[in-house]
């Protein structure tokens, strides 16, 4: 038996850090908690992390199915809300289908409800827009014979049902994750129920300029993972010419002057930009000083004029997995001829 939840008397109030407001007028948290441990961090201490955060003050949780842990997220959420201390409405939870179930979303949207024992979702993701299945754990050459490339007219069968689960109340927001900018545009076309979010690879040195101002300008709220450029990514999308965020001269100069770690300025920087973080820590103290960095103004204007021009194109989380023919270059999957790519 594990001791009662209890709130951090050391914690941040949650109503002192930045709310975004959503298109149907709904607040989210303006950072949050990942939960990708990326094969690096057990289920057990993933819980433990979104145990404590929330005791110091987090209410954003990001999910998957796919991460396999939303059972041992679930008995901590059952723990916290049972506590009295945090009421269910004061949460924002979110999940996201995984590839393999594009012809089955409500199912397994209620199939992490009862894995989270939440109730309800806050917000549910397309976590890609390819129906592409990889093993979790696999290297970068697997490929699943199955694979296809995006299929604007498959994707609305899937985006149908994703606009049903805000119909039967399963959850109340829809969205997307790694987008790009024509796919995105396609799917506003077409949408009933349009995305409240987007979830897509924001840092420093890769601020997704034209996704992002895609997104502001129709009132979709970006989400950004890998806000400190993701130091514990699987292996698999690690290259040589990746850059590091937090050894950036520019990020060390304002985090020395500011007496604080380089992670805290990049998360920082992203809240202060318009997006959401959702950086990833099992550390106690690193996921309390990230929650603090979206409490006020912690950079000036000049300091978000500098980060604005560090920018080095640098995607981290690259896709290899997801390719669909041989001989390809991960860029298929990000459409850099300004197009969708074609099969």
């Amino acid at each position: 038996m594990s001791e009662t939840f209890t709130l951090a008397p050391d914690g941040i109030p949650p109503s002192e850090i930045a709310q975004r407001t959503l298109h149907t007028g709904a607040k989210m948290p303006g950072i949050g908690l990942g939960t990708f441990g990326s094969d690096r961090f057990s289920h057990e201490e993933i819980a433990k992390a979104v145990r404590e955060a929330i005791a110091c003050g987090y209410r954003h949780i990001d999910c998957a199915s796919v991460y396999g842990n939303e059972t041992h997220i679930g008995e901590v959420l059952a723990e916290v809300l049972a506590s009295g201390e945090v009421k269910r409405e004061e949460l924002w939870i979110t999940s996201k289908v995984w590839n393999d179930k594009h012809s089955e979303v409500r199912a397994s949207c209620e199939q992490s409800i009862a894995d989270l024992q939440v109730g309800y979702l806050d917000l549910y993701l397309t976590h890609w827009p390819f129906p592409n299945f990889h093993p979790p754990g696999c290297d970068i050459d697997s490929r699943s014979p199955h694979a296809k490339p995006y299929i604007h007219e498959n994707f609305m069968k899937t985006w149908r049902q994703m606009e049903e689960l805000v119909d039967a109340g399963l959850t109340k927001h829809i969205g997307t994750s790694n987008m790009t900018v024509p796919k995105m545009k396609l799917v506003l076309r077409d949408a009933r129920i349009q995305p409240a979010c987007n979830e897509m690879e924001l840092h420093p040195h890769f601020q997704q300029e034209e996704l992002f101002k895609l997104c502001i300008d129709n009132s979709i709220a970006p989400i950004g993972f890998c806000p400190i450029g993701s130091p514990t990514r699987p292996d698999r999308d690690k290259t040589e010419d990746d850059t590091v965020d937090i050894e950036d001269p520019v990020v060390g100069e304002i985090a020395k002057r500011l007496g604080v770690h380089p992670a805290v300025v990049c998360v920082a920087w992203a809240v202060q930009r318009g997006q959401t973080p959702i950086p990833f820590s099992v550390f106690r103290n690193e996921f309390l000083s990230n929650l603090n960095s979206g409490r006020g103004k912690v950079l000036s204007d000049e300091d978000i004029q500098a980060l604005s021009k560090v920018d080095k194109n640098n995607r981290l989380i690259k896709g290899h997995v997801f390719l669909w023919k041989d001989g390809q270059d991960w860029d298929a999957l990000w459409d850099m001829n300004g197009e969708v790519t074609p099969a």
